[in-house]
């Protein structure tokens, strides 16, 4: 689960059950909305985080690939490899002026339809601290219901999920596997399809 816009602006609080709301593509409007008037909300995530760490990069969500050029510099990548990295379980960590910044596109229609009709990326914070449980359902972050004004339930995340795989593509020509995830094997295949070379996996 996700914890999208930590600007408060004065929202009602979820209190109970009754707050949640279900995370549909018809659903979407309202949290369209909450984000463009800076309120704090839960979502959905399917890649199942592990949690925040004040020195990994900033994670942001796109609704589309071709939105990424807006907020991270894709000059020094072959042409179509986030087309084939992304949809799904991979964060691709790009170059972002003097910093890094992860990118993800959501497999899931909820997160693609909200993040694009909020007209810009989303900054991502897993439900949970670096090194605790991940968050596989609203339950399990339900100390922090209070701090949202909206919940959207997207059901029982898989707990056997090793997280998105964490890719750097900052080097020319080269790509570093920083958290091996869920599609580790999957993801080096694709990258060396694209004559990019293994800098080391971080330790």
């Amino acid at each position: 689960m996700r914890v999208l816009n930590a600007h408060d602006n004065g929202a009602r609080r979820v209190s109970d059950a009754h707050d949640v709301r279900p995370s549909t593509e018809a659903d979407a409007e309202e949290p369209i909305q909450a984000l463009k008037s800076g309120i704090l909300i839960a979502v959905p995530c399917p890649q199942i985080s592990k949690g925040v760490n004040i020195t990994s990069p900033l994670a942001i969500c796109v609704g589309h690939v071709s939105d990424i050029k807006r907020f991270a510099r894709m000059d020094p990548l072959p042409h179509g490899l986030l087309d084939c990295l992304l949809l799904g379980p991979v964060t691709v960590v790009l170059r972002r002026a003097s910093w890094r910044i992860g990118v993800r596109v959501p497999d899931c229609n909820f997160m693609r339809i909200v993040t694009r009709g909020s007209g810009s990326a989303l900054a991502l914070t897993g439900a949970n601290l670096s090194g605790q449980r991940s968050s596989v359902c609203i339950k399990d972050f339900e100390n922090l219901w209070e701090h949202c004004k909206y919940v959207y339930d997207g059901g029982v995340l898989l707990s056997g999920c090793a997280g998105s795989t964490m890719v750097e593509l900052i080097k020319p020509g080269k790509y570093k596997i920083l958290r091996a995830g869920s599609v580790k094997e999957e993801t080096v295949v694709i990258l060396e399809k694209h004559t990019l070379l293994d800098d080391g996996m971080a330790t």
